[in-house]
């Protein structure tokens, strides 16, 4: 049995929800924007463990354990990491594929880390070129602020221009040192038969696309002159890590709205998506303008069952879209529609209303997906018998996609009662048609003839030490602040605007310090490695997610404390919200965490210097004691002003 190849696991852990998994052993009640329940690792009777859907992590306060969908099995089902992954493959219907070497592994997460890098750089340059050179600014930056765009929105999506030039983008990214093959291997440039690259985009608003960890994988490009003899719209070809069927275009920046609204807007446009969310209605997110697919779907089942489809087509354009409509019952999603008024997108009603009414229209309009079908086929068909008939059996069709029987039952009767016909005709027609692809699923299930994993017995490591709390701190501002803005100044008091992540990152980086904790040096070098050699963070997920269950569980820890929380204000105990003050804090755990290391140097001084009895030694040490007790005082100093 071979090594699953990382292609593959990332689609496993992509197509995983936690809920769903741990759900198949623990009963969970829904509590908030996460899920409740009884630990399987300990006898209690108050609940204490605690699932995280937008987090994709569980957290057993009991026990101690904690981690991703991977690490429950291999705490509960006694699971290797390989072999876990082998089970949720099962359970999604997913193909394991295997690497043929080792070498051959390697060679191929260095290709795509390598154009994860390229795309990283890509948008970088972007947004540099729209917000400071000036065809950029009056091209780029004047077409997104028509479109009533805020700064703040530009940033979050990551907004960019590529300039005219064409081949701008290859010259300056071979300037900065990236391979002309990668350029290739992304799409962002195109080989020519003579030995010249052009650059895809060139001239076009460019759109960076998300994965659900946060990294950007594709581009979509809009090209602004009016006259330009192109395609409107332009995307990122497919490559070995864009697969435009697995992917949602803003559920990165969607995801916590959608797990603590428990609903997803899906509209079809990027600009639809921005506009949305600037609007106020953060949960929303975009097909990319293709029909939605099984993987697609699956994603955004992690996070929630609820869907609501917003339509701004004509008839023959919301019929076509069908077909993905029927994959979402299929997946037991629960779909709901809302028709827009003739004329309007929902770029166009984001930007007529406040959010107060945005929010009113979209609740009052929305309407049960499977009334808004029968109502908009009932009245193309009109009183033509075939196409009737035709209609009754498109609906049909849908229901029996439905996996939940009381609900099947349900929209049964409903459509019945609309279409004024007899229920046992639509009973009788149901049953054919699931009977037909029983057969179909068990013959395509004969064919594969998956194997089961094999069990073997491997338990996480237990870390018998608690981290200092201010390395924890800190350590939740790199996996929970990493890319939110904060304010500050340098050391030659020039203020600056940067992300938290960096910040910490260059700071630790200046003074040569890292964690004494071991799974928090092991994150902080993982980060640290990462943020020099591709300018990137890794985001939360990146570690949760991590194949070491140590790291895993302590993760799970930190992210899942402010669930843990959430009831507290009932008891009357107050918690402050260190994002409120984020800037501050940031500065506040740095100096401690430098108090606390200058310390442990001072220790260690004090033990070398009763243990030394040569004068010259001693007098070095005593200069170094002398000039660490001097950089603490000065922390002191500064810390009393912070505070």
């Amino acid at each position: 049995m071979g090594r699953i190849t990382a292609s593959c696991v990332e689609k496993i852990l992509d197509s995983v929800r936690i809920e769903e998994v741990v759900g198949d052993f623990v009963q969970l009640k829904k509590s908030g924007s996460s899920f409740r329940g009884l630990s399987p690792f300990s006898q209690e009777k108050t609940p204490s463990f605690y699932v995280v859907p937008s987090k994709q992590i569980f957290k057993d306060f009991s026990s101690g354990k904690g981690g991703s969908a991977v690490t429950f099995l291999m705490e509960h089902e006694q699971l290797t990491y390989p072999d876990a992954l082998r089970w949720l493959a099962k359970k999604y219907n997913i193909e394991i594929e295997e690497e043929a070497s080792s070498e051959e592994a390697d060679e191929a997460r260095n290709i795509r880390e390598s154009l994860l890098a390229v795309n990283a750089f890509a948008a970088k340059q972007f947004s540099t070129w729209m917000w400071e050179d000036a065809v950029g600014r009056s091209v780029g930056l004047s077409y997104l602020r028509e479109r009533g765009f805020t700064e703040e929105t530009i940033r979050r999506f990551e907004l960019g221009f590529h300039l005219e030039g064409r081949s701008s983008f290859f010259d300056a990214a071979r300037a900065a040192g990236y391979q002309a093959e990668y350029l290739v291997g992304t799409g962002l440039s195109i080989a020519r038969d003579d030995g010249s690259h052009v650059d895809r985009f060139w001239g076009r608003a460019m759109f960076p696309i998300h994965s659900l960890g946060g990294r950007i994988v594709g581009f979509g490009g809009r090209v602004l002159k009016s006259d330009a003899k192109t395609a409107k719209y332009l995307n990122s070809p497919e490559s070995d890590i864009y697969h435009k069927s697995r992917v949602v275009y803003g559920l990165y920046q969607a995801k916590q709205s959608i797990a603590r609204q428990d609903r997803c807007y899906i509209v079809e446009g990027y600009t639809d998506v921005i506009s949305l969310s600037q609007a106020g209605v953060q949960n929303v997110v975009s097909s990319s303008g293709t029909a939605l697919t099984v993987e697609q779907i699956r994603l955004v089942k992690r996070l929630t069952s609820n869907v609501t489809l917003l339509y701004d087509g004509d008839s023959a354009g919301i019929r076509a879209s069908f077909r993905g409509m029927d994959l979402l019952l299929e997946e037991g999603m629960l779909v709901r529609a809302v028709p827009l008024p003739e004329g309007e997108d929902p770029d166009s009603l984001a930007r007529s209303m406040d959010t107060e009414g945005l929010q009113a229209y979209l609740s009052e309009h929305e309407v049960d997906f499977m009334q808004f079908k029968s109502d908009l086929l009932i009245e193309s068909a009109g009183k033509d018998p075939i196409k009737r008939a035709e209609l009754v059996k498109d609906i049909i069709h849908s229901i029996a996609k439905i996996p939940n029987a009381i609900l099947r039952e349900v929209y049964l009767r409903d459509s019945a009662q609309r279409l004024g016909m007899d229920e046992r005709s639509l009973f009788a027609e149901l049953d054919r048609i699931r009977a037909a692809d029983g057969r179909a699923a068990q013959r395509e299930q004969e064919r594969q003839q998956p194997d089961g994993p094999t069990l073997v017995v491997a338990s996480a490591p237990v870390l018998d030490q608690r981290p200092p709390a201010v390395e924890e701190a800190l350590m939740r501002i790199l996996l929970l602040h990493a890319n939110d803005r904060i304010t500050g100044k340098t050391e030659d008091g020039e203020e600056f605007v940067d992300a938290a992540g960096p910040v910490v990152l260059d700071d630790l980086a200046t003074d040569e310090l890292t964690f004494s904790y071991p799974v928090y040096a092991q994150i902080h070098a993982d980060m640290d490695a990462a943020w020099k050699s591709e300018e990137r963070i890794l985001t939360s997920e990146v570690f949760s997610r991590h194949a070491e269950p140590a790291v895993a569980s302590v993760v799970a820890e930190l992210l899942t404390e402010r669930y843990a929380l959430a009831d507290w204000k009932r008891k009357n105990i107050f918690v402050q919200e260190r994002e409120d003050h984020l800037s501050k804090h940031v500065e506040e755990c740095l100096f401690r965490f430098k108090e606390l290391r200058l310390s442990d140097m001072i220790i260690q001084l004090k033990t070398e210097l009763e243990s030394t009895e040569d004068a010259d030694k001693r007098g070095q040490l005593l200069a170094q004691f002398t000039h660490f007790q001097g950089v603490r005082n000065a922390l002191h100093k500064k810390l009393n002003r912070v505070l």
